[in-house]
């Protein structure tokens, strides 16, 4: 029992001692820590104040060197306002020798306007009393004399431009022969074929107007991919589902018309899409031209045409004048050519050749500088077409004076299928004004009674008091009616004018 209570015992006491040693320890650790801690906070106390004095010399470094590029920006505005003020200077020199000058130019020419009126009174002193001597002399009066004059030389004049007028009219009609031709077109425009109209805009049909944004694309990289590789311009505005295409080339605009139906049927739109579709859509579009020229050629009744040639008429298909279609003018212009060389006794096939091709130029005129006319007829002989087809093709704008029958065939054919009635597209509201336009400038001549625009504008038929008109005056008035058309009017063709004078006989039975 005793070892045991000892054993407790010094149990009791070891665990004491070992309390009393770790507080020991603890107190040491707890100061060290204090002196760790109070030696940091001295060194970032330290540090702290190196670094503010170390940017305060840096901050006044800045200002110092701010200070000295403002002080020489200002000098050197200084300078250049002095430079201002000395150029000003000088200006304001120059400007007050000018005003002497001018000054000296002013009083010279308000002395010459003093002579010049005084010069001007003599004259006109000397002019009252020739007057007044002529009107002593001749027993009339100025005004009386020079209403007599007039009225003498009115109306010699008026009877000598009818004679005139007469003359040629009668001059004309012993040309049977010319008369005969232009009959014959009258009767070949009436049987003409019609055209189709188009535009330098096409519209493509959307299925919804989601899919406007999908063809602009993620910052309009769709459209931009489009519009650089067709070259047409894509406008993509409120119209409900529908895309323009604008562009004056009609093959770029007919292939990018393709390409986006294609696009829009295939429903992947992105760049490399759109490239791959274009170059699918371009190789159709050339073999639609290639065939659009071999139907021409058939159509038209020419054969052995080089394949450049008749591609080259293919892309005619997609270009058009004043809203006719050039190509289908050019199949009509062969026709046209070949039937009056028929009755002429010409050569058929120079003038349906050079028919056809006449407007080739135009294919290409955006890319060749020069008449159309010129460019085609290099382009037949680049070719080895033969001279007399290019002759009639150079010829028929007169870019060189026709010097065949066959190139007067091709400006007659030309200018038939051109001015007839429907030919070449024109909108109602100008239709209209031309017509009223016609039958303004008829009415307001004297004698006029009635004015009526027939055949689609191209006749002017004016209905005249008889007792008020004779048969000299008609004829000179359809030539003024005529003549003031021509300066005041645009019209394709030629508009007819005719002035009828009814003469009645009239006497009473008793």
């Amino acid at each position: 029992m005793e070892l045991v209570l000892i054993g407790l015992a010094a149990l009791i006491v070891g665990v004491g001692a070992g309390f009393a040693v770790r507080a020991r320890i603890g107190a040491g650790r707890m100061a060290e820590a204090e002196r760790q801690a109070t030696r940091i906070l001295a060194d970032a106390e330290g540090r702290a104040e190196a670094q503010l004095k170390e940017a305060r010399v840096t901050a006044r470094e800045e200002l110092l060197q701010q200070r000295a590029e403002q002080e020489r920006e200002l000098g050197d505005r200084r300078a250049e306002i002095a430079k201002i003020e000395e150029r000003v200077n000088a200006r304001e020199e120059i400007v007050a020798g000018r005003g002497e000058e001018v000054a000296r130019r002013e009083q010279s020419i308000a002395d010459r306007e003093t002579h010049a009126k005084q010069m001007q009174e003599e004259l006109k002193a000397a002019k009252d009393m020739e007057l007044a001597e002529l009107e002593r002399i001749s027993g009339m009066t100025a005004t009386q004399a020079r209403d007599t004059l007039l009225a003498q030389v009115e109306e010699r004049c008026r009877h000598d431009m009818a004679k005139i007028v007469r003359q040629v009219d009668e001059e004309t009609k012993l040309e049977a022969d010319r008369r005969a031709r232009n009959i014959l077109s009258v009767a070949i425009q009436r049987t003409a074929s019609g055209h189709t109209a188009e535009t330098t805009v096409s519209v493509v049909q959307l299925p919804s107007d989601d899919l406007k944004g999908r063809i602009i694309g993620r910052e309009g990289r769709n459209i931009r991919a489009l519009e650089n590789l067709t070259g047409v311009d894509v406008i993509i505005d409120d119209t409900p589902q529908a895309v323009v295409l604008s562009a004056f080339d009609g093959v770029r605009r007919a292939t990018a018309r393709m390409t986006l139906e294609k696009l829009i049927a295939d429903g992947r739109i992105h760049p490399s899409r759109i490239e791959e579709m274009y170059y699918q859509s371009k190789a159709e579009i050339e073999q639609k031209i290639v065939e659009a020229g071999e139907q021409a050629c058939f159509e038209a009744n020419v054969h052995g045409l080089h394949p450049e040639l008749v591609k080259i008429l293919g892309r005619l298909h997609y270009r058009t004048s004043y809203g006719q279609n050039v190509l289908k003018h050019s199949i009509e212009c062969a026709h046209l050519a070949a039937i009056m060389a028929a009755e002429l006794g010409a050569s058929e096939k120079t003038a349906r050749r050079a028919a056809l091709l006449h407007d080739l130029g135009k294919a290409v005129t955006h890319e060749v500088e020069g008449s159309h006319a010129v460019i085609s007829a290099e382009m037949v002989r680049k070719y080895r077409e033969s001279p007399s087809v290019a002759h009639a093709i150079e010829a028929h704008h007169y870019d060189v004076e026709p010097q065949t029958v066959e190139a007067v065939l091709v400006i007659a054919a030309d200018a038939v299928s051109a001015s007839r009635p429907g030919g070449r597209g024109e909108s109602l509201e100008h239709y209209i004004k031309r017509l009223e336009a016609l039958e303004e400038i008829a009415s307001t001549k004297r004698g006029v009674d009635r004015v009526y625009a027939m055949q689609a504008g191209r006749e002017v038929r004016v209905m005249v008091k008889p007792e008020e008109v004779d048969d000299d005056t008609a004829a000179l008035l359809s030539h003024e009616i005529a003549r003031e058309i021509e300066g005041r009017l645009e019209y394709p063709g030629q508009i007819k004018v005719t002035v009828i004078r009814e003469s009645r006989a009239v006497d009473v039975a008793h």
